[in-house]
């Protein structure tokens, strides 16, 4: 995946979000500056050769910008300072984290597998775990379809809008 890294000293406040627009796009400030950090997935059709960590700057200029700038209008005037190439980790099995006591380990928790989500779900996902260590279940939010069974079944939770 591509991160790109831009300037737009008019753009949004700092009480702009993570903003991912319904075209995959995302962005999100970086700092008081005036800085967003942004970029959005490929389609699998186009992914880049997981071999070769270029940055493909046109896809910035091509897909994302436009993107950006339909939705974010000061964007027109961004200017690109920077972007990196990595790789998108994630649970293989079907792309959604895994949460709760170890099917064959005794006292092992687990909170993994989350991908790029992550640090969206901590808060939620490290709540739900002090819950099942503490109390021993769920309480706040019932995250059991999360849990090791669906993978001992076979049977992957389907996110559509992943």
């Amino acid at each position: 995946r591509y991160v790109f890294l831009w300037h737009c000293p008019d753009g949004p406040g700092l009480s702009c979000p993570l903003l991912v627009d319904t075209s995959g796009a995302y962005f999100r400030r970086d700092g008081i500056a005036g800085n967003y950090l942004g970029g959005m997935s490929p389609p699998e059709e186009e992914e880049p050769d997981p071999s070769d960590l270029s940055v493909d700057h046109d896809f910035f200029q091509e897909r994302i910008w436009p993107l950006l700038a339909r939705r974010v209008p000061c964007f027109e005037s961004l200017r690109v300072r920077g972007a990196w190439a990595g790789y998108y980790d994630y649970n293989t099995f079907d792309q959604n984290g895994v949460l709760g006591p170890h099917p064959r380990l005794e006292n092992l928790f687990v909170a993994g597998g989350f991908s790029g989500h992550g640090l969206q779900h901590a808060p939620a996902a490290g709540r739900a775990l002090a819950e099942l260590v503490v109390r021993g279940r769920f309480e706040s939010l019932d995250l059991q379809r999360l849990g090791w069974a669906r993978v001992g079944a076979g049977e992957p939770l389907r996110e559509g809008s992943v």
